[in-house]
Order: structure tokens, then C-alpha cells, then sequence
């Protein structure tokens, strides 16, 4: 069954959170009517593209689709499309296919960092297993290319770079920081790479498949780079939130997965005695965990990750990588685009937790 859309009077752009923020004012009124239009063409479009015949491989690559979503990169491509023709076909081929390429490395990631819950529900490797998980991520990987394939060359190889630089962070994250690597640049690298090429190639499409001027692609790869890595880090913060119901995961998952975020790696620049010691324990938990214990071990010292310094410092570090994104967007003429790109960039790092 085809999920439905919101209903009438419930525009998409509002679901996610971003109309009174983003869309605020008279001169907004117009492009938030061209968004709406456009996130409910690519809504319906992704509908229709993780169909499968198969049932199985139907129920799998449905299933974290039904279970929600911001819809943060279709919303930018079609936000930068209206700087070219707006919400042409293209546009929403390339949105959808980029979400689904999203979709798809969530799959992977949740069986890598062993996250058993996703946007509030279990995580599809614990519904059907690892196996069936990560070919269910394969057959979204395999729809989007057969999408970006439709629009042509430009469009491939968009889906293979921005595949290409997936694939390195994961694997870059995986191994860890080298002994000669800076941890934290080695960190925000992971973040461009695993975050930040994916947002940005949706603010690129929106310019590429409307086509716009050819000037703004630049510009708009910039921003949704560095809107990528400061979006990922306010999610290192929200990830310490003690409470689920926001995250849709369980408190502090990377971390209890032995996945250094940003506000440990600041803990372990901490020169005091006190955050050492509280970085020695987070250490323990994580190897106890590895070796089976309950994650719940580390709850105490999440707690205390979060009210410490490190954390907020995390937050300030993602606004700086706001500002940056906006001034990328200095060669955009003026105009509702550019005010909604900016908001964007701001909201993004406004969030709580």
C-alpha cells in the first residue's frame, strides 16, 4: 500500500518543521506555495519507486521510507531549483534519487554501528537480520542510479561522485583516526564526506536539473557541504538527548558503539583531571559493551557528557560551520531563495534536543 500524502491544509514543508522559520513573511508566501508543490511531487515520486514487486524486498525497502523523515536534501533541491526553471521533472527525479540513496545508506548504517532503533521503530537488521538489511540498501543504492541514469550523464555522475565520497567516509570512519591525523579535522573530514556530500549534492541538483545558471552550482556545493558537517554535529548533541521520543534513537548510540562524536573528542582535548577521567570511563563502557555487556553501563556517564562543557562547545563549533554556509551563498542574487537558504542554515543548528 502507497503511504498517502498529508492531507490538505498539512503542507510537507511544514511537516518537517521549517514553514514559520524558514518561510516567514510576505515574500516567502509564493516560494513556500512552489515548495510545498514540489515536496509533494517528490513524496509521490518516492512512492512509486521503492515499489517491488517482490514482497520481501518490497517490505524491506518500504520500511524505513514509512517510518518518516525530514525529507531535508529534497527539500533543498527543490529549494535551489527555484533559482533555474523551478520543479521541473528532472528536479524531482533527482531529488527522489538522492533520497533514496539516503534511505539506503541508513540501512548500512544502522547494521555497522549496530543501532537497533531507527526514527522510532527497530532497525531493519533487527527485523529481518544483517544480511537482509544491507541488501535491501543495495536495491535502493541500485534504484537511485536507475533514476539519476533517466536524467543523463551529468546527473550519473553526480550519483557517483556523491557515492563515491559515501562509501570513503564510512569506510575512513570505520578504521579510525591514524596515528598522524588530527582527530578532530579527521572527524569533520568523516562529516564532509559522510554528511556533507549528500546534502550538497541535493542543493546542486536543484541547480544542475532546473538549469539555472551555471555560476550558483559553485556556491550552493559549498553550502550544503558546510550546512552538512554543522547539521551533523548538532546531531552529535541531540544524540546525548535523554530522551528517545525526540531522536527517534536511543540515547548516546554512536558513542555506546564506540563511534567517537564530536563532544567526546572535545573531552579528550580537555586538559583537567576531571574530564579525563570521565573520558577513562566512557573508554571502559564502550569495551565493556563490545564484550557483551548491557549498554546501560555508559548512562551515567552520557549524563555527564551532556552537562559538560565539551558539549557545548560541539554546539558552538556547528554554528560557526552555519555562518560559513552562509557566507557561501554571497554570489546568489538577493532575493527569497537566498533568505530561505540562509534561515535554513540557521534552523539547522537551532534545534533541540
Amino acid at each position: 500500500m502507497i503511504p498517502s500524502l498529508p492531507a490538505p491544509g498539512s503542507p510537507l514543508a511544514s511537516r518537517i518543521g521549517l514553514t514559520e522559520r524558514v518561510f516567514a513573511g510576505p515574500r516567502m508566501r509564493r516560494l513556500l506555495g512552489a515548495v510545498d508543490d514540489g515536496l509533494a511531487q517528490v513524496e509521490a515520486k518516492l512512492a512509486v519507486e521503492l515499489r517491488v514487486t517482490d514482497a520481501l524486498a518490497d517490505a524491506t525497502s518500504r520500511y524505513l521510507y514509512e517510518a518518516g523523515g525530514k525529507r531535508v536534501r529534497p527539500l533543498l533541491t527543490v529549494l535551489t531549483a527555484q533559482l533555474g526553471q523551478g520543479v521541473t521533472p528532472h528536479v524531482v527525479a533527482g531529488a527522489t534519487a538522492l533520497e533514496m540513496t539516503h534511505l539506503g545508506s541508513l540501512y548500512h548504517d544502522d547494521v555497522m554501528d549496530a543501532s537497533d532503533v531507527r526514527r522510532g521503530v527497530p532497525s531493519a537488521h533487527v527485523v529481518w537480520g544483517n544480511n537482509v538489511a544491507i541488501l535491501a540498501g543495495d536495491l535502493l543504492f541500485s534504484r537511485a542510479s536507475q533514476l539519476m541514469a533517466q536524467i543523463g550523464e551529468r546527473a550519473i555522475r553526480l550519483q557517483a561522485d556523491t557515492f563515491e565520497r559515501l562509501v570513503l567516509g564510512q569506510m575512513h570512519e570505520t578504521v579510525g583516526a591514524q596515528p598522524d591525523d588530527d582527530p578532530v579535522e579527521f572527524y569533520l573530514r568523516v562529516l564532509a564526506d559522510k554528511t556533507g556530500s549528500l546534502i550538497s549534492a541535493a542543493a546542486q541538483a536543484g541547480v544542475l536539473f532546473s538549469d539555472a545558471p551555471a555560476e550558483y552550482a559553485g556556491p550552493v556545493l559549498e553550502y550544503g557541504e558546510k550546512v552538512g558537517i554543522a547539521f551533523q554535529l548538532l546531531d552529535d548533541v541531540i544524540d546525548l538527548s535523554a530522551d528517545p521520543e525526540v531522536t527517534g534513537k536511543v540515547p548516546g548510540t554512536d558513542l555506546r558503539a564506540g563511534v567517537p562524536t564530536m563532544p567526546y573528542l572535545l573531552l579528550s582535548r580537555s586538559g583537567d583531571e576531571a574530564s579525563l577521567a570521565l573520558k577513562d570511563v566512557i573508554d571502559d563502557g564502550v569495551a565493556r559493551i563490545a564484550d557483551g555487556a548491557d549498554p546501560a553501563v555508559l548512562d551515567d556517564a552520557l549524563d555527564r557528557l551532556r552537562a559538560h562543557e565539551a558539549t557545548e562547545r560541539t554546539r558552538r563549533l556547528a554554528v560557526d560551520w552555519s555562518v560559513e554556509a552562509v557566507a557561501a551563498l554571497a554570489p546568489l542574487p538577493d532575493g527569497p531563495v537566498r533568505d530561505a537558504l540562509t534561515r535554513f542554515a540557521q534552523v539547522v543548528v537551532d534545534r533541540s534536543s
